[in-house]
């Protein structure tokens, strides 16, 4: 116990002396992160390689450990051995996010180098290897290993948007993590968090708002990979069915806003690693809060994860399932209040209707453009058309292509056009008490003119004897 309060203190107390040094350093070479007045707010060029000071506080608590021979000295040196393999995947992942720092490297580089740091952390004995007591495959411990790295590198990373958001996080996440460990009587895992807790909160004096200096790409993804790693350890201990869980809840804030930001980018068609404003974090300050208080709400959200993580780690796993469910309605309580309308208009669509219709209509159009597209004469075109328009709505049609003059009206209704230069015309009748919406009807006509454009300069490309030709009575 001497050795664990020894090396906390010693990574704090050099986290506290190093921070200044490492952040002057970068401010005369430069190394900073200048204010955008968008997403950047804050007030002048602030120095961004702060996890260059927590590497080398985390690493320094160890050797100091090691120099006045303590007694849980031997438990480091045993350690060595399994340091030394998951070093050069800790090195990459820290060298990108220091490039990145310096250079603004692209973010399909830096998503290579996490998967080969994963795999390196795979390769040194960091496996996913059961979940609830039930033995993985190695195919599927291997994919769920690193898909599980990688997004806690890219969780912390992305949270990393308030004067000490990402650090303090962090700091809750090893801290579960080492009550983890002691609880379970895992000495090696204690003694891997507990310099890391130290470093980070001596950082957290000098990132907090208003912050002299910024983790940085080289500290979030270090931090957010090195948590992955111990997330995977605390889960290796675990035979419960919820084995997994409670790294998840350890780290839910991070990864439940990624998780957040991918889907509403998939659902608005954005770049999923493109940068923008609706992050939770985000989505407080915009509500009227202060970054200062941004930061003490999510700090309350880590530590209620954290309980929670504590009790599916300790308690009979008969409440196991009230505890998710717990955390599961208040994450969804939680995204409600911030207002994220991609989830709620979501929603309504599969409520109501919406989002089967839409379905259905997609799969007629891309039937319609199927049989169109296997039409070997103009005759064929208005089997295919007239069965098809009263599938969106539209009562009537009129065809003048190519000599083939068709036409079937029933109702009434109002009337589209659609122009073949060359070829012809198309005219459309809407029923006006059509079900359909509005939207389909549009999609509908603009499927006709694709498929019939294609088709018809297909067809004049063929000679006219190879070609069946039909015209009109």
């Amino acid at each position: 116990m001497y050795s664990l309060l020894f090396l906390a203190l010693a990574a704090f107390v050099l986290s506290l002396f190093l921070t200044p040094l490492v952040r002057n350093v970068a401010l005369r070479l430069g190394f900073v992160d200048q204010p955008d007045g968008s997403r950047k707010l804050h007030r002048g060029p602030i120095p961004r390689v702060g996890g260059i000071a927590i590497l080398l506080a985390s690493l320094g608590a160890y050797g100091l450990l090691l120099l006045i021979r303590l007694t849980a000295g031997h438990i480091v040196l045993d350690g060595v051995p399994f340091a030394l393999r998951l070093l050069p995947a800790v090195l990459l992942i820290f060298g990108v996010g220091l490039m990145d720092d310096v250079f603004n490297l692209r973010a399909w580089h830096k998503l290579t180098a996490q998967i080969i740091a994963a795999v390196l952390a795979w390769g040194s004995g960091i496996h996913l290897g059961a979940i609830g007591g039930h033995p993985l495959s190695a195919p599927f411990s291997f994919l769920l290993t690193i898909a599980w790295i990688v997004a806690c590198c890219n969780a912390v990373n992305l949270i990393d948007g308030v004067d000490g958001l990402a650090t303090g996080v962090g700091l809750f996440a090893t801290i579960t993590t080492l009550i983890a460990a002691l609880l379970h009587h895992n000495i090696d895992l204690a003694f891997a968090t507990v310099p890391l807790a130290g470093a980070l909160l001596g950082f957290l004096r000098y990132n907090f708002n208003p912050a002299s200096v910024f983790l940085g790409d080289c500290g979030s993804l270090t931090l957010g990979f090195l948590l992955g790693c111990y997330g995977i350890v605390w889960s290796e201990k675990s035979t419960t069915l919820f084995s997994i869980a409670a790294p998840l809840l350890a780290l839910s804030v991070p990864l439940i806003d990624a998780g957040v930001a991918i889907l509403r980018r998939f659902l608005r068609q954005q770049p999923i690693f493109g940068a923008d404003r609706a992050h939770i974090h985000h989505k407080l300050l915009s509500r009227g809060l202060t970054p200062r208080r941004v930061v003490f709400v999510l700090y309350g959200f880590c530590g209620l994860a954290a309980a929670a993580a504590l009790m599916l780690s300790e308690t009979r796993e008969k409440y196991h399932g009230f505890v998710i469910v717990v955390v599961f309605l208040a994450v969804l309580l939680g995204l409600r209040h911030l207002g994220y309308t991609e989830f709620s208009l979501a929603g309504k669509l599969a409520l109501n209707g919406s989002f089967q219709r839409q379905l259905n209509a997609q799969l007629a159009l891309l039937g319609f453009e199927e049989e169109i597209a296997t039409c070997m004469a103009i005759e064929d075109f208005s089997q295919v058309l007239s069965a098809s328009c009263l599938k969106f709505g539209f009562s009537g049609v009129e065809m003048d292509l190519d000599g083939l003059v068709f036409q079937r009206v029933t109702g009434r209704g109002w009337r589209v056009r659609i122009d073949f230069p060359g070829h012809g015309y198309i005219n459309l009748t809407r029923d006006p008490d059509a079900t359909n919406r509005g939207a389909e009807a549009v999609l509908f006509i603009d499927a006709v003119h694709r498929a019939f454009d294609s088709k018809l300069n297909e067809l004049q490309a063929i000679p006219r004897e190879l070609a069946p030709y039909a015209h009109s009575d």
